[in-house]
């Protein structure tokens, strides 16, 4: 196989130590290769002298496998003076046979000599420091999520149903009785009367709610489920404040990607910390869609479809894509992303319907990014304006699986 790049190094990278495998042209023997196998620890000093014996090599190309967190700190040094790819440890997988960091490092040299590696996306330092940001907030979001189930949980061991009866436990009236519940009130009339707009027509609910065997121990553990909400909210807050600083530079894209269905500001800035806000990278939307992995698989073999299971993707970007999702699917007789969720979910699921919105969803942001376009939407009468043959037919079926007959007379223009 051809040699594309002559002077091509691998680093398998662990924890503590890194094997480094360095492939050039043979000084005796022509058309072939000599390697030369190092090992470094993974400190700074070691990850210098690791740096300069690359370049004293005269290296051109350094190749990198994605194994947990542990490439970072090789990556981001060598990134500046050398040619450094990361790739997709399912893309370099070894031979059949022995198994050594050595030989994996080999491996690695050999696939990146010959152009055979693919080099995934690694973003720039500050869309690397977005997604710090956004990543820990969602992580801490979901945390509180958490906690605020293992709260309703110790209620409901306490026999307290007030979750049955409000919407948000933790919203100002439910604060208020969940105050007075570990201040020791056992009086669940005065504790209903807490309760503050809407909720107030529901306070002979809330009284039955109330009752219950609250004691000191359910006292004790929903004071601590609160006091780690609170932490968890005022922390997400401080996030929430520098992520809006360090968007500025994207404010444009922001306020396009907000126009959206479902996409809120927080699920636009995630969509800026993963893909970078540059779709350069990404030729087409398809591509986009693919590195997410919102898109079906594709496995065919001897006229045979197999299995259309998606492939994993950005779980991150995933995630929020999720969320906007199902938002934009409660806009069904509104929005066109509505009325394709409506369309799609009686025949394929909520699961894969939700897929196949996120999909249309980053359709738009990768032309509304590349072209720094509005959202245009279609509509939701979009389908029933392109095949409106079908939607009768639809009509007609609904109609006689109730015992009726319909019949289409068109509407007369008013003058």
């Amino acid at each position: 196989m051809d040699v594309l790049h002559d002077r091509c190094a691998g680093l398998d990278i662990g924890k503590k130590d890194l094997k480094a495998c360095v492939r050039t042209p043979s000084p005796t023997r022509r058309n072939s290769r000599r390697q030369e196998i190092r090992t470094f620890a993974t400190t700074t000093n070691a990850l210098l002298e690791l740096r300069d014996w690359l370049i004293e090599q005269q290296v051109t190309l350094v190749v990198l496998e994605a194994t947990g967190d542990y490439w970072r700190g090789a990556f981001y040094l060598l990134e500046d003076t050398l040619n450094v790819i990361l790739v997709n440890a399912a893309h370099a997988k070894g031979l059949p046979g022995r198994k050594t960091d050595v030989s994996d490092s080999a491996w690695l040299a050999q696939l990146g000599e010959c152009g055979l590696l693919k080099a995934s996306f690694v973003p720039p330092e500050p869309i690397r420091h977005l997604r710090d940001l956004t990543r820990y907030r969602s992580t801490l979001t979901v945390e509180r999520t958490r906690e605020a189930q293992r709260l309703e949980k110790e209620l409901e061991d306490a026999g307290i149903k007030i979750s049955s009866v409000a919407t948000d436990i933790l919203g100002v009236s439910g604060r208020a009785m969940l105050a007075a519940l570990i201040d020791g009130q056992d009086n669940a009339g005065v504790m209903a009367e807490m309760a503050r707009g809407r909720l107030r027509t529901k306070i002979p609910a809330l009284v039955e709610a109330l009752t219950g065997s609250f004691g000191a121990h359910h006292a004790f553990l929903c004071r601590l489920h609160l006091t780690r909400i609170d932490e968890l909210s005022a922390t997400i807050e401080e996030l929430s404040a520098r992520i809006e600083q360090e968007m500025r530079p994207f404010a444009r894209q922001i306020e396009l990607l907000v126009t959206i269905p479902g996409v809120k500001a927080t699920t636009a800035q995630v969509i800026i910390a993963e893909t970078g806000g540059d779709m350069t990278r990404f030729h087409t939307p398809a591509n986009l869609a693919s590195w997410a992995g919102v898109c079906p698989g594709h496995h065919e073999s001897a006229g045979i479809r197999r299995s259309g299971k998606r492939r994993h993707g950005n779980r991150w970007l995933g995630g929020a894509l999720g969320t906007a999702a199902m938002a934009a699917g409660r806009t069904r007789e509104r929005t066109y992303l509505g009325a394709r969720y409506a369309r799609l979910v009686p025949r394929l699921g909520k699961q894969k319907t939700i897929v196949a919105v996120e999909h249309s969803i980053l359709t738009a942001v990768w032309h509304m990014l590349t072209d720094n376009a509005d959202y245009q939407d279609l509509g939701g009468d979009y389908f029933t304006k392109q095949d409106p043959e079908r939607a009768m037919r639809r009509i007609i079926r609904q109609a006689n699986a109730l015992g009726l007959t319909v019949r289409f007379d068109p509407i007369p223009d008013v003058a």
